[in-house]
């Protein structure tokens, strides 16, 4: 596995591992924890070092996941979590960037993980409710005292981004990248790069709807792609044209649909780290080969000219509310 140099201090593995999906989003029926661990060592195996989570997952129970399959490497790979956001009894997020709730939620980060410092700490959503600066400042200050080696923020605009890095050094940003989420490549994938830091592209594999391997069938009750439009009936059986394209792409290469849309992401600059989640080992190490996949010019064009996927609303508008700093 080749490594990905996110800022001058930090390099990760090429292609890391979102863990979310162990623990939290797809509902519970398949849900399996000795699977999940098995899949998370396998992972250091292959040669990935960079494993995201975040305290919402589950809530906490994802984190105490990493602790018991990461318990005897420590110190070998980067552990990645978030902050900043509740889950509410209905099932949605509400947002928190107040300094007492994240130094509270760092606290409870670094026992569940086990750690005595949180390799990369991100922000999982910029909270309206409260002035930035009085949040990252209360960020910058966990790093001082070494609890945390460096900061990331997920999903905030160019403006947000300019506001903190002039605060505290922003190592690397989180944001959904992939063949049918290209929002970012106008605007914050070029500012990870002029101001030389990390991009950590989360479901590269579109949730896995990209890999071909996802029908609507298949999503069960408690899963939130249901509450993606385009996971609708309707809008699957229209985007089923993005998956066909990828897959006469792989054809010329010997691959398949999931690797030909990592390597897709891994094309989008060099401080680009896809981090694609699985809870299963045959598609976790599918994923980690594509770390090997080089698209020609052509491919890249024919991906380029792709029909953009039907459904329009945004994850930030089907999962988290954004108008409240409080409780729930």
């Amino acid at each position: 596995m080749r490594t990905t140099q996110l800022t001058d201090d930090l390099s990760v593995s090429a292609i890391g591992l979102g863990c979310s999906s162990m623990s939290h989003g797809y509902g519970p029926a398949n849900r399996d924890d000795e699977e999940s661990v098995a899949v998370i060592r396998e992972a250091v195996e292959l040669g990935i070092d960079l494993f995201d989570t975040a305290d919402v997952y589950g809530p906490y129970t994802n984190e105490r996941l990493l602790q018991r399959a990461l318990a005897t490497h420590g110190g070998e790979v980067t552990i990645a979590t978030k902050c900043g956001l509740i889950a509410g009894p209905d099932g949605r997020f509400r947002r928190n960037g107040r300094p007492d709730h994240l130094r509270a939620a760092c606290e409870g980060s670094l026992r569940r993980l086990g750690v005595e410092a949180i390799d990369l700490y991100q922000l999982h959503r910029v909270d309206p409710a409260v002035p930035l600066a009085e949040t990252w400042g209360a960020l910058g200050e966990l790093v001082t005292e070494g609890k945390v080696r460096a900061l990331g923020i997920s999903h905030a605009t160019v403006e947000e981004l300019d506001l903190v890095h002039t605060l505290f050094p922003v190592a690397a940003v989180q944001y959904e990248l992939s063949v049918w989420a290209t929002a970012c490549l106008g605007d914050v994938l070029p500012w990870t790069r002029r101001h030389g830091v990390g991009f950590l592209a989360f479901a590269p594999l579109g949730r896995g709807f990209l890999s071909g391997h996802v029908d609507h069938a298949a999503l069960g009750e408690g899963d939130s792609r249901n509450r993606d439009p385009r996971f609708s009936p309707d809008a699957m059986t229209a985007n089923r044209w993005i998956v066909q394209g990828l897959r006469e792409i792989s054809e010329r290469h010997g691959a398949t649909p999931a690797q030909v849309a990592i390597a897709w992401v891994l094309a989008q600059g060099d401080n680009v780290a896809p981090i694609p989640g699985t809870r299963n080992r045959r598609w976790l190490r599918e994923n980690a080969t594509a770390v090997d996949l080089v698209l020609t010019p052509d491919d890249l064009r024919d991906i380029g000219a792709l029909p953009p996927p039907v459904g329009e609303m945004s994850w930030d508008q089907i999962r988290i509310e954004t108008t409240t700093g409080q409780r729930p």
